[in-house]
């Protein structure tokens, strides 16, 4: 008899969590039964990486297809997690710093806000072709100016850099590596 009537509370308890789930979720809500609590913070909870809290440098260089790619590196040096979303602006500098050319265009690719901790890093890829393809080349620049994404304020890094045939483009800020 004991036995039975823990079994019998076991599904009573069972039954009642059955309900209760039946009920938030014709109310419109979901629970899900592997959900864990995590302490990682959120992108609505950190601020927004500003210059003083970025350190850029650029990633290899690499060519496919007949375009040039390279990543634009965001590495978190704050003491805490801060966030980027969005495309970084960037352009080409001769050595007087004076800009050749137009600034890059946005590759259209769809993004999230990254969330950096201390000493984690994300990309930007810039892109061109690889020579005279469809049009001339520019001048190869001294450097890149960047800005990070919501910033007024740029970043300048040393970059033998050259566009060609009119084609410069950024993707936006990821930690996968993609245009």
């Amino acid at each position: 008899m004991f036995l039975h009537s823990r079994h019998f509370s076991r599904r009573g308890t069972a039954v009642s969590l059955t309900a209760a789930l039946a009920a938030l979720t014709t109310a419109g809500l979901t629970w899900n039964a592997s959900a864990t609590t995590s302490t990682a913070p959120t992108a609505s909870s950190v601020h927004t990486c500003t210059v003083g809290d970025l350190r850029l440098s650029l990633g290899r260089e690499e060519g496919a297809a007949g375009s040039l790619y390279q990543p634009i590196r965001f590495t978190n040096t704050g003491r805490g997690s801060c966030a980027l979303r969005g495309y970084p602006g960037v352009s080409v500098l001769d050595s007087r710093h004076r800009q050749i050319g137009p600034a890059a265009t946005h590759s259209g690719r769809s993004y999230a806000t990254v969330v950096l901790a201390p000493g984690h890093s994300a990309s930007a890829v810039i892109r061109t072709t690889n020579g005279p393809v469809g049009g001339p080349c520019a001048r190869t620049g001294s450097y890149l100016r960047v800005y990070p994404p919501a910033s007024y304020k740029p970043v300048l890094i040393p970059a033998h850099w050259k566009v060609c045939s009119h084609i410069f483009q950024v993707g936006p800020v990821n930690t996968q590596g993609a245009f």
